[in-house]
């Protein structure tokens, strides 16, 4: 199977059978593996129906999360809910096929001995066999598979076994959905358009969701808010566009774009810089700081006209944009620019850079 044929074939939207969305909510939650503090007084709250994303390196607790909800993951202190339910607390461990909870892995974990079709009912022994058959033909149908019932899964395509998974997972309309790196397996041509297929189903299921990623595009693209965690807790929750503009620091901003750091001091309210002075609200004076520039919209770039005058060094061509690293006297390292595309924008070329402060961050130096 080609890439184009795996970008065709979903069936239509709107038709995924819907959830009755459960609250779900995490208060103090501890877990330690092998003496090893996973997961850190992790608190957190999601409304029925809404899909919250889960971001940070590995090792950050994020995939424990979803164990400890779904009832995988015992847990030693803290407590969690499904609606006004304890469902994993101090004596009180509800089992996993109780807690209404569809969990789809990383690596998809299907089972290779059953056809697609009895992949899909296998979650469904609680109904009787007309109506398991129903749903499961109607979640095959979603993801457009309904063709290939009764094949095995090692016939598939790898994103064919993701969207075997996708409708396994929602066929038996679970109120909290739980998805472990849904699409890391996929290779760049297809994640797009998978991902934007997948969070239609997730729309019309309207199952409450998390989805845990370690891509900040991916977060940005999905959540209705995005939990930054590290080290077991959460840094930073918020909508994507309110985590973008304001990061709670610096590790926070690095993950989310590249950056170029300049080290600064602040005098009169300003960071000084070699590009221009950036306001530094809050900033005492005589503090050390670190301005920091992402590659879009911080700085424009023009051949001539007024400005910091600064030398292309290299570029890259992207469709449709270029990736100059630009080298400005005072700054030690070039700084990234990513823009338009110009032939006039060339390595060696002298061109003149304005600073745009309202996209520019500043945070304290450590």
């Amino acid at each position: 199977m080609t890439a184009d044929d795996e970008l065709q074939g979903w069936g239509p939207r709107g038709t995924a059978g819907v959830s009755f969305a459960s609250a779900l909510t995490f208060e103090g939650v501890e877990v330690k593996l092998g003496g090893r503090v996973v997961l850190d007084r992790f608190s957190l709250s999601l409304a029925p129906g809404e899909i919250v994303c889960l971001l940070g390196e590995s090792g950050s607790g994020k995939s424990t999360v979803l164990r400890v909800a779904a009832g995988i993951q015992r847990i030693d202190g803290g407590s969690v809910r499904i609606n006004d339910e304890i469902v994993s607390g101090p004596g009180v461990h509800l089992p996993p096929d109780k807690r209404g909870i569809g969990l789809m892995f990383q690596d998809f974990a299907l089972f290779p001995h059953l056809t697609l079709l009895e992949n899909v009912t296998f979650g469904l022994k609680k109904l009787g066999r007309a109506a398991a058959l129903a749903q499961a033909r109607a979640a095959l149908t979603r993801v457009g598979l309904d063709d290939r019932a009764s094949d095995y899964p090692h016939r598939l395509s790898g994103g064919q076994q993701q969207r075997l998974a996708l409708a396994r997972t929602i066929a038996p309309r679970p109120g909290i959905l739980m998805l472990d790196e849904p699409f890391s397996s996929l290779d760049a041509r297809l994640r797009e358009t998978v991902r934007g297929e997948t969070l239609a189903v997730l729309r019309e299921t309207n199952a409450t969701t998390i989805v845990v990623t370690h891509d900040p595009e991916e977060a940005m693209v999905l959540g209705d808010r995005i939990a930054l965690l590290r080290y077991g807790r959460i840094a930073q929750i918020d909508t994507a566009a309110a985590i973008y503009k304001s990061p709670i620091d610096l590790s926070a901003a690095r993950f989310f774009s590249p950056l170029s750091e300049i080290e600064a001091t602040v005098r009169d309210g300003v960071a000084l810089t070699p590009l221009g002075p950036v306001p530094a609200a809050g900033r005492r004076e005589g503090d050390a700081v670190i301005v920091a520039i992402r590659p879009v919209g911080a700085l424009d770039m023009a051949t001539t006209g007024q400005g910091v005058p600064g030398r292309i060094v290299s570029k890259r061509d992207a469709i449709g944009f270029d990736l100059c690293e630009v080298q400005v006297s005072g700054i030690e390292q070039p700084i990234s620019i990513r823009q338009r595309s110009d032939k006039d924008f060339v390595a060696g070329c002298d061109v003149f850079l304005t600073l745009n402060p309202e996209h520019v961050l500043v945070f304290a130096k450590d």
